[in-house]
């Protein structure tokens, strides 16, 4: 288990978080929720060993995240962050082949990954010209190499994955998010639309003002109540099961 516990952190006297816990289950999706501010940045970042927290700890399988190297750390999870700079002119191959480990079968493994998000057929050409969609799949594509190659079924982190993609992609990535939990991987997602979480978690955290608000099922969490209490604003939840929904056009400000 990949797991955050009481975490807190305050930069220039402004709590960011306070006594957050969250817990990624192999084989589980845990996606965290809140408005602006609300901490989830970074918590993700916290659990993605990118920030050291002032309180609490986060353990992967037990083990001290602060202490593993990073050579360790990028065979047990995988993280995309919200954007990817490339610098140099590389092909999408090689960008997805970034987080490949040495192997005979380096290359297999990123043909696997590029079809996974519907962009084998891009595998030779350049990186760069890429819409932002195309490019937010290649580096997903470049985290399931990265998979792939590690210790066991391992962890993945993604941080607002559906941000750029149209309705197409953006199911795309949700049914590979579920594909990948089937599989044993341990996956974490930080999700604005809530929609996407409520079709995609198994368990979704609720931050609010740097501390978990709510945790839970989807019906547990995305209640009228709990809408109004995380942002603002008055909301009358629908079912379409086997999850509920949202409709925007229906809320108002409390």
């Amino acid at each position: 288990m990949y797991r955050a516990q009481e975490i807190g952190v305050a930069v220039g006297g402004r709590l960011l978080l306070e006594g957050a816990s969250v817990d990624i289950r192999p084989g589980h999706v845990t996606v965290l929720i809140g408005p602006n501010g609300a901490g989830k940045s970074t918590l993700f970042k916290v659990l993605a060993g990118e920030r050291r927290p002032q309180r609490g700890v986060v353990t992967l399988d037990s083990a001290d995240l602060a202490g593993l190297r990073p050579a360790q750390l990028a065979r047990l999870r995988a993280v995309l962050p919200q954007s990817v700079h490339v610098a140099f002119p590389f092909t999408v191959e090689e960008v997805a082949g970034i987080g490949a480990a040495p192997g005979r079968d380096m290359a297999a493994r990123v043909q696997r990954a590029l079809a996974r998000v519907e962009l084998a057929g891009l595998a030779g050409h350049s990186y760069d010209p890429l819409s932002g969609g195309e490019k937010q799949r290649v580096q997903l594509a470049r985290a399931l190499v990265q998979l792939e190659g590690g210790e066991g079924a391992g962890y993945l982190l993604l941080d607002e994955p559906t941000a750029s993609l149209d309705l197409a992609q953006q199911l795309l990535v949700l049914r590979l998010i579920r594909d990948l939990a089937a599989e044993g991987v341990g996956v974490l997602a930080v999700l604005h639309d809530l929609n996407l979480a409520a079709m995609v978690a198994d368990e979704i955290v609720a931050l609010k003002q740097g501390r978990v608000a709510a945790r839970g099922t989807p019906a547990d969490v995305l209640t009228d109540a709990r809408i109004a209490e995380l942002y603002g604003v008055s909301v009358r939840m629908g079912w379409a099961p086997p999850t509920p929904f949202v409709l925007p056009q229906a809320a108002s400000r409390t």
